[in-house]
């Protein structure tokens, strides 16, 4: 058993520990920012793999103190950096957090990076190069206060970035916070789902990769863990080949989104097309005064712009209301759910919340409002 520690979003962690467990994974404690859990080779393959809701899974190869560079530099240097990395692999570090003396994260990665390559060169009269893009090796390194906890990152690119989606709008959600608001809204497969402001279709293309069980990861080349020295490349075929063969073919629900716009339309057709799941969702260009529910019940999720980057909010106010009018026109029976970053545009909405959900979107503090539409 080994231990890891899987980084996500502020505010997602226990939604985070829960995917972690239903993974497999055990001794699951969530912290600020992360969630700390055991398991195998295995495991730390499949999180890879399935995770949706985490942006890296770490695992730590040493703690020590470290007040200040020098005491970091000798740190690193007592690691036997050839278990990991040769001359000829390129490695990049890097830093989160920091102390009075390590305040830069900059100049704190360059003791690590000197202290590695040091070593190799007192080793081998040779050095492993630096590739910050697409390294062999990705090293990261946390301090909190005078301690540091140096760890080899597994995933490589943050997980959020699926591999499906290059084409994005103009302020889009994460597709990590996108899976964590279907967990919060207590979607499920059996629950026709609607986004009527979907732009390039993130949460209705979440919401079918969850339904139809395909594994986020199939649409990505490459991890952190496929360079290591010790990659069992038959273990993870095999468990790719366990993931394709546990999808299924159709929904048994409908998933739907739509938009007004209609060139950002056609890049959720595009993403949709590229993850395999363009036949079974529908995407329809419509004003959002002319939606009709698709069914009787079932959830809407939508991420309307609060003016931090679209619009300003004096411009925002009749979106808002014009939610809350058709929602309550015309879709009772449904549960809605409204994420927005700004209270005075919340409140245009006109309906009354029966929770309010605190989240963040990046670094922007929001509020998942919650509407039981009877």
């Amino acid at each position: 058993m080994t231990q890891y520690f899987a980084t996500v979003a502020k505010g997602l962690e226990v939604i985070a520990a829960q995917e972690l467990e239903r993974l497999g994974a055990e001794n699951v404690r969530p912290e600020f920012t992360g969630v700390h859990f055991t398991g195998s080779r295995k495991l730390l393959y499949r999180v890879n793999l399935w995770g949706r809701t985490l942006f890296r899974v770490l695992v730590p190869i040493a703690e020590f103190s470290c007040a200040n560079a020098q005491e970091l530099y000798q740190e690193v240097q007592n690691i036997n950096w050839s278990e990991y990395l040769s001359p000829l692999n390129t490695f990049a570090v890097n830093c989160t957090g920091k102390n009075q003396a390590l305040n830069h994260t900059h100049f704190t990665a360059l003791q690590v990076k000197n202290a590695i390559i040091d070593q190799q060169r007192l080793e081998f009269g040779d050095r492993s190069d630096i590739d910050i893009n697409n390294p062999d090796l990705w090293i990261n390194l946390h301090l909190h206060e005078n301690h540091g906890i140096l760890s080899l990152d597994s995933s490589g690119t943050s997980l959020h970035r699926r591999g499906y989606r290059p084409a994005v709008g103009i302020a889009p959600l994460k597709e990590s916070l996108a899976s964590a608001l279907l967990d919060m809204a207590e979607w499920h497969p059996d629950l026709p789902f609607l986004d009527p402001l979907c732009g390039s279709g993130t949460l209705p293309i979440e919401a079918s990769l969850k339904a139809l069980n395909i594994a986020p990861g199939l649409f990505r080349e490459t991890f952190g863990f496929m360079k290591w020295k010790d990659f069992d490349a038959k273990l993870w075929e095999s468990l790719k080949q366990d993931a394709l063969d546990a999808q299924l073919t159709t929904l048994t629900a409908p998933i739907v989104g739509s938009d007004q716009d209609e060139d950002i339309l056609h890049q959720a057709s595009a993403n949709a097309q590229r993850c395999g799941v363009a036949k079974q969702i529908q995407l329809q260009q419509i004003e959002l005064s002319q939606i009709e529910p698709p069914a009787d019940h079932g959830v809407i999720i939508c991420n309307p712009p609060y003016g931090e980057r679209l619009g300003n909010i004096e411009e925002l106010a009749p979106l808002y209301k014009q939610l809350g009018d058709t929602f309550k026109q015309r879709f009772k029976g449904w549960t809605a759910y409204i994420l927005t970053g700004n209270k005075t545009l919340g409140k245009q909405v006109g309906l009354r919340t029966s929770r309010r959900i605190a989240v963040y979107n990046g670094s922007l503090p929001c509020t998942l409002l919650k509407y039981e539409l009877y």
